[in-house]
């Protein structure tokens, strides 16, 4: 028999030269990363039904939206109502962006209970847009990591292109090193590499990830990929080389980032669940129902971002009956 949709084939071995955790946690951001980008506006009901139904499909972890200025993020306004009319979910972290306080008074208020903070590992992206290093900025979160206590949130931290960007094309280990000292010296222990800029490449991530588990072998570790040169799927198995297990992916593959021309959106979830699933690496998540949600937003937003398996179908679709 075949197994259910979203479980590990039982009689499949990983090869022995190939080492990596028999599981992976999977976070959905397209209702935070994917929408943020869509010049279109979803309603209240419909990002709800994406979040109903990324939450059937069996996600653990799902960024609901962020607690920005909706004058700077009009895509994010409603992100209080969201969490209002779902409510808790058991079993399910429901995550927010914030930039500042004031975004954690929004998430206590509506009854977030897990926030990301961000700050780019770019120096020059940092200081052209906030006239701060990326590690004043992060001590500058003091205050809100303070306050999000206070007020029973957790907080997590994710750093933006630490593996290249266009302002300075590499980014020295030595830099997000500093980086992760300071979200540390705040008490932030959940960190999450993003590759914003699509830069990437699987030996850059592979040595990091590497360098960063050996020198924080206490932090909670993220890998947050964008497809935007084709490389994305290459890096989440150089990230599961270097022992990653929590993944960022987003239905449909929306997203992208508004700092890099050309740039596409986030690596497609339901290209990451398949290829998961052929591999026999447990996510927990039905992948039949995560193509669903990939199709309803696909419809929803008049695209269908950068998804193989919208364009090609699952593997098995090709086996003859």
């Amino acid at each position: 028999r075949r197994p259910t949709a979203g479980r590990a084939y039982p009689a499949k071995e990983v090869p022995q030269n190939m080492k990596f955790a028999e599981k992976i946690t999977l976070c959905e951001v397209g209702l935070r990363d994917g929408l943020q980008n869509e010049k279109a506006l979803l309603s209240v009901e419909d990002k709800l039904s994406l979040a109903r139904a990324a939450i059937a499909s069996g996600f653990p972890v799902i960024e609901l939206g962020s607690f920005v200025s909706p004058k700077a993020v009009p895509q994010m306004a409603d992100t209080d109502e969201l969490y209002r009319r779902l409510g808790d979910v058991p079993g399910v972290e429901l995550r927010a962006l914030i930039a500042n306080k004031r975004g954690v008074e929004r998430a206590a208020a509506c009854g977030c209970k897990k926030v990301k903070l961000n700050v780019s590992a770019s120096r020059g992206h940092n200081l052209a847009n906030l006239n701060k290093t990326p590690e004043e900025s992060v001590a500058g979160f003091a205050d809100c990591v303070k306050a999000a206590r206070d007020a029973g949130i957790a907080v997590s931290g994710s750093i933006s292109m630490p593996f290249g960007s266009p302002w300075e094309r590499f980014t020295p280990v030595e830099d997000v090193r500093s980086i992760v000292d300071a979200y540390l010296a705040v008490g932030v222990e959940e960190i999450s590499l993003s590759d914003a800029s699509g830069m990437a490449v699987p030996t850059s991530v592979y040595s990091l990830f590497s360098n960063m588990g050996q020198a924080y072998p206490n932090v909670t570790w993220w890998f947050h990929s964008h497809n935007t040169r084709g490389t994305a799927m290459a890096n989440i198995i150089a990230a599961m080389e270097a022992g990653i297990t929590r993944m960022d992916c987003s239905f449909a593959g929306l997203g992208g980032c508004p700092f890099v021309p050309g740039a596409a959106g986030n690596i497609a979830s339901e290209d990451v669940v398949h290829m998961l699933y052929e591999m026999g690496v447990e996510t927990g998540i039905d992948l039949d129902a995560c193509i669903a949600t990939a199709r309803l937003a696909a419809e929803l937003t008049g695209h269908g971002g950068e998804s193989y398996i919208l364009r090609a179908g699952k593997s098995s679709d090709l086996i003859k009956k």
